[in-house]
This record gives C-alpha cells, structure tokens and sequence, in this order.
C-alpha cells in the first residue's frame, strides 16, 4: 500500500505539470473493445483527471481487431496524441505501431494488458497475484476434485500470467492427485458467450462431474455461471473471477460465484492519465513517481512499471466495494434474499 499512495502521491503532483502545458497537450487512447463494461469505468477516471489538467483526450476502439488497432494508433498520432495509452488486443501484433510511435518521440503507455517494448511504459495490477488470489478462495471452498480452468485471450500475455498465479496456489495439489485439472481453454477476446460454451463442453465431457472453475475474468464467469444454471449446478460449483464487474458482485452475493478479484479500475485510469501527462511532459520513464522495474514477460524485456494492488471480493467483505463507492448496495443485493449474506441484511 506504501507503493500505491506513493503513486498517488505522484499522480497528483504530475496534474499540476500537465496544467502548465494545458494547451499544448493531448493525450490518445487506443481501446481493444469498448464494448466491455470494464473500460467505461477506465476511461472516466482517465477523463477526470485529463480534464483537470486541462489536456485534450481522444480515444479509439479497435472492436476486437488487432488489425483495426494497427490503423488506429496511426490516426491517434496523425491527430497529434502527445501521449498514448494502449489496451491491446494483441500484445504482439500491436508491436510495429507501437515503435512507430516511441520512434516519433511519443511516449506508449501499455495499459493493463503488457506491450514488451522497452521505450514502452506498463502501468496494471499484479495479475500474477490476481490468480493465486482466485486459486486461494476457490482452493479454500474445494480442496480436491475436478477442477476447470478457463483462461482469457492467448495474445493477451494477461492470460498467462493469471495462470501461473494459480498455479503457485494448486500446483501441488495436481502433483498429488487431490486436484485434476479436466478441462482447459484459451477463450477468444475473453468473450462470455465462448465461455459459456467452453464450460457447456467440458461438462458434457466430464458428466458435470466438476467441482471447481477457474475463471480468469467476471465476464467469461458470467458465461461459466450460465453452463452450469443449464445443468442445476450454479451455486453449488464454486467459480472465481476478476474485475469487479457489477453483475459479478450480484452473484457473489447469490452465491453463484465465489471470488471477484477487485481491480479498483478509477485508479488504474487515474495513474495512467497522470503518467501520460508527466511522459508528454518530457519526464524519463524511469523517473516516473512509483516506477519500478519489470522483466516478467514472455520475453524477458525489462520495462518501467507500476503496479496497483488487488482485492478479492467474496461474500464475506461485499461491504468492501460498496464503502469504495463502486457499487451500490441495492444492485449488490438484487435478488438476494435475506440473511443469505452479512452486507444484504
């Protein structure tokens, strides 16, 4: 917590540079999908603070196409984008744009998902300890059986880094047999509708002999929670997720779904915005307030960070999120009878 109001800290003092250049700045950002409710709460914060300092913001939505993504970081910079701030759809398809851009002298900020380029700065949460946070609550419910585990994007080194999260939680338990892994997918664009029918096979596949589910994100949950409603087995199948989507607090409520990992998404767009500001304001990557260094990629490539903390969400601390403002009671408990939960009355 000490890094994080250090960088908060910093973001502050980056809004008070960026409104001496008020006039001269502007800041892109390229979106993968706009689409997902995740990035509307992204792109807010961003705007809060980008307006507060009095910088220009414009955006983009690749629709899922890492191709479209290519052409859309060309109009950001044709628009004269100071800054960009990139969420990619592929984290190795977006590579040309991107050294086009830090070419041209105009800082990219990799934005949650990893871009391993090291003129490139990388601003998320702790994905590897978002895994080993929804292993560690799914774990702490199923101990041993047949588990499931349904993985986001395989271009979205995200995917692979939640996994070996939770690998650090289960690996041993699959060494010794208490846990069998009986399904398990890369899920294209995190979709929900493709990991709805992921589960829906598995299941068949395993004669809905499946204790637990792994899912990586609120969104694909939702889908896993829908297979296993088909088969009168939501609530009794303990499924993880990550992001603090709305309709996911609902189930961890109904006790649909077990954990949301909270990924405070205001912050996330408040530090990149700030920093943003303070790498079109000339400031070194390095010298951004909070950076730290990071090689965990695929590739090994060294690049300056900064990382947010995770929270998991369950039904024992829902009071969480509602204190934080990023949901309400009423829509955590729709639905919800009473008693079923402290938070719900």
């Amino acid at each position: 917590m000490k890094k994080l109001a250090a960088v908060l800290l910093g973001a502050t003092a980056f809004l008070s540079v960026g409104a001496a250049y008020a006039a001269e700045l502007v800041v892109g950002v390229s979106w993968n999908n706009f689409q997902e409710e995740r990035w509307k709460t992204d792109e807010a914060a961003m705007k809060a603070v980008l307006d507060a300092a009095g910088v220009k913001y414009i955006s983009t939505d690749a629709q899922s196409s890492a191709t479209k993504q290519l052409t859309d970081i060309e109009n950001l910079i044709s628009q004269g984008a100071n800054a960009l701030i990139v969420l990619a759809q592929d984290t190795d398809a977006i590579q040309p744009a991107v050294q086009k851009a830090v070419d041209e002298g105009i800082p990219v900020i990799g934005y949650d998902r990893l871009i391993e380029n090291p003129q490139a700065f990388y601003i998320t949460f702790d994905n590897k300890e978002v895994g080993r946070l929804q292993a560690q609550a799914v774990v702490k419910v199923v101990p041993k059986g047949n588990y499931v585990i349904i993985k986001g994007n395989s271009a979205d080194p995200n995917a692979d880094f939640l996994r070996s999260g939770m690998e650090e939680i289960i690996g041993d338990a699959v060494k010794s047999g208490d846990i069998k892994i009986v399904g398990e997918s890369y899920t294209d664009n995190w979709d929900p509708a493709n990991a709805q029918k992921e589960m829906e096979q598995f299941l068949t596949k395993n004669n809905n002999d499946v204790q637990a589910v792994l899912s990586e994100n609120d969104g694909m949950a939702g889908g896993v929670v829908a297979a296993l409603t088909a088969q009168g087995l939501a609530g009794q199948v303990p499924v993880s997720g990550q992001d603090g989507d709305h309709a996911a607090l609902n189930r961890v409520a109904l006790g649909t779904q077990t954990v949301s990992v909270w990924k405070d998404a205001r912050e996330l767009g408040k530090q990149a915005a700030a920093v943003a500001i303070a790498l079109a304001n000339g400031t070194a990557l390095d010298k951004v307030e909070g950076a730290v260094m990071f090689d965990g990629g695929p590739k090994k490539v060294p690049m300056n960070s900064v990382f947010l903390a995770p929270v998991p969400i369950t039904a024992d601390n829902l009071n969480v999120v509602i204190d934080a403002g990023w949901i309400t009671k009423e829509e955590v408990c729709q639905g919800v009878p009473a008693g079923k939960v402290a938070v719900c009355g």
